[in-house]
């Protein structure tokens, strides 16, 4: 067993994917984050070294699963019941996304060569994700909740179980498309919990998650643009041709990307503003959703 001393970032990865509290999952992911970007862990990962990734993390049994369309309804925060299962089912999704972090890095990292600003960037969107979960969890408590009340789902898991064999589907699906979504529906949830009375929900979502989760969706975004310019090559192309290479061949092969491994239809209204603050521009999604509904008529 190699120490942590000399434990690589993967192999923490791996010990974070392998920890099934999720409170404890957080605290572990929190600690080998600052380890990273404080220089305490010196090598993403060991050339000579395979190790397994677990096709599903470990979790906790306490949260009743259900399929996505039998999950009750949130309602839109005017009751202190409806408020709950809106914080539960936030916190849900931010303790799947601080898995879906940590197995980024250690599915892809080494898989694909990629550079250490790769780690850096999905380091960073692991420790808020963990953050995220820990605040929420906290604030379902105040309500007089707890993580694990509420039933929820795994439909997050489910598109990264698609995604786990191609790093740029993986990059595509869960961390542009999903990661945008959540910037979608935000302001709309944090509009509902002020005008129910709820300013500490509100200020959490909007002053925390809000802002960070932009960041998460520009780290897709710039790891998609990245593997697609690195596998056409030469480096030299200018900003010119670069933009011309996104505009021909990258935002298509994203849309063929998405058409393939995510069901159905993007869903307006998009926060353009928010989308387009991470880098991710119109062009982007918005064929998908006009074309898409229009196949369906």
């Amino acid at each position: 067993m190699t120490s942590h001393e000399e434990e690589t970032l993967v192999e923490a990865a791996l010990r974070v994917l392998n920890t099934a509290d999720p409170f404890q999952k957080a605290r572990l992911g929190d600690s080998v984050a600052s380890r990273w970007l404080h220089g305490a862990i010196a090598l993403p990962y060991h050339p000579s070294r395979n190790l397994t990734v677990p096709d599903r993390p470990e979790r906790l049994s306490n949260v009743k699963l259900v399929a996505p369309s039998l999950m009750p309804k949130l309602g839109k925060a005017g009751s202190l019941q409806s408020r709950i299962a809106i914080v539960h089912s936030l916190a849900h999704t931010e303790s799947w996304a601080i898995d879906l972090s940590w197995d980024i890095i250690a599915r892809f990292g080494k898989q694909e060569a990629m550079p250490r600003e790769f780690f850096t960037d999905f380091v960073k969107v692991a420790q808020d994700e963990g953050r995220h979960f820990t605040l929420l969890a906290a604030r379902l408590e105040e309500l007089g909740s707890y993580y694990g009340a509420l039933p929820a789902h795994d439909g997050l898991w489910d598109s990264a179980m698609a995604t786990s064999k191609d790093l740029l589907s993986r990059l595509a699906v869960e961390h542009c498309v999903h990661e945008a979504r959540g910037l979608d529906v935000l302001p709309t949830t944090i509009s509902r919990f002020r005008n129910g009375g709820d300013d500490t929900t509100a200020e959490l979502l909007e002053r925390v998650v809000y802002p960070e989760e932009i960041t998460h969706c520009a780290a897709g975004v710039r790891w998609f643009k990245y593997l697609c310019h690195r596998s056409r090559k030469p480096a030299s192309d200018t900003e010119e041709q670069e933009m011309r290479t996104e505009e021909n061949e990258v935002i298509p092969k994203f849309h063929e990307i998405v058409r393939t491994y995510f069901r159905g239809p993007l869903k307006p209204p998009f926060n353009e503003t928010a989308r387009k603050a991470a880098g991710f521009g119109p062009e982007w999604y918005e064929p998908l959703a006009v074309k898409e509904a229009n196949q369906s008529l």
